[in-house]
């Protein structure tokens, strides 16, 4: 059997990441977030000056019980001992180790924290802020109309191309880790994506065979950072005072339809969620609204 010693952990951790990227199919940020964890718990057992050696469960205890001790979320520590678990399974699947250490450890229960939701009238005055007499203005008017019509995520939003968008049916193609999903889009976001259509020509083009659907100011697909910047700047404008972030939209737009009597099923499949209960998450936050429909409305409340 061949050992994994830790002078040897740079190599264990490349052929690692190299079965990651091959066969796994997760993103860079995924991917990102499982070499920063276990790159921290080498750094951590090599520092140790105890007798603990790294493929333990006496280490992982220690590594574990280091960031609680720490202060770390509940969720940094779940993802923690994930990227761990993940890393001892490839290297007992290779024979470099005798046994996972990690598989006695329970993850920690997260507790949900609730989504932050903007409200109707908030979402209004954001909506009414992109100057529409400027190329930009009619650019950002549609991106934040159409993220707050879908629920689509920032990362897909600015991943759509010319052929995912079709606005005579009044709908966009949604394509996330190789899963596609079809979302409908309403008539103002409509409204909004042919006026910037018009402008994508006349305005934002450099290349003839940009297949980018939202384009910065020198022609090149807009990146997530840039647009969160464009929605600072808006909700800045329209005096929101919460920390908005691309997200809040997608939030909103669940919140939204579920607290207007929408099937959650339905809503499910046009947020992507993959599981009923990432979906339900937002039940908490329409309660207080079904109370005040409820009160407002039946005759014996």
């Amino acid at each position: 059997m061949g050992v994994c010693y830790i002078d040897d952990m740079d190599k264990c951790i490349d052929s690692f990441f190299q079965y990651l990227a091959d066969e796994r199919n997760l993103s860079k940020n995924t991917l990102d977030s499982y070499q920063r964890d276990i790159k921290q718990y080498i750094a951590y057992v090599s520092n140790d000056n105890s007798d603990k050696h790294w493929e333990e469960k006496a280490a992982v205890y220690s590594y574990l019980h280091m960031l609680q001790n720490s202060g770390r979320a509940t969720a940094t520590i779940h993802r923690n001992l994930v990227s761990l678990r993940a890393f001892f399974q490839f290297l007992l699947k290779k024979s470099w180790i005798d046994i996972d250490p990690t598989t006695e450890f329970h993850s920690p229960k997260i507790e949900r924290k609730q989504p932050m939701v903007l409200s109707v009238d908030e979402i209004e005055a954001i909506l009414a802020m992109p100057d529409l007499n400027s190329s930009m203005g009619i650019r950002d008017k549609a991106m934040l109309e159409l993220l707050y019509a879908t629920g689509l995520k920032v990362s897909e939003l600015v991943a759509l191309n010319v052929q995912d968008i079709d606005l005579s049916a009044e709908f966009i193609y949604c394509r996330n880790l190789g899963k596609e999903r079809i979302v409908p889009i309403g008539k103002n976001a409509t409204y909004a994506l042919n006026k910037y259509i018009k402008e994508r020509k006349k305005y934002f083009i450099r290349n003839e065979f940009e297949l980018a659907y939202f384009l910065n100011n020198n022609g090149h697909r807009l990146s997530r950072q840039g647009f969160w910047k464009i929605l600072k700047k808006y909700s800045d404008s329209a005096n929101v005072d919460k920390e908005i972030t691309p997200h809040t939209l997608r939030h909103s737009f669940a919140s939204h339809l579920l607290a207007s009597g929408a099937d959650i099923h339905a809503v499910k499949e046009m947020m992507g969620h993959s599981d009923i209960a990432s979906t339900q998450a937002y039940k908490p936050v329409i309660k207080p609204k079904l109370k005040e429909v409820y009160i407002s409305h039946h005759p014996r409340a």
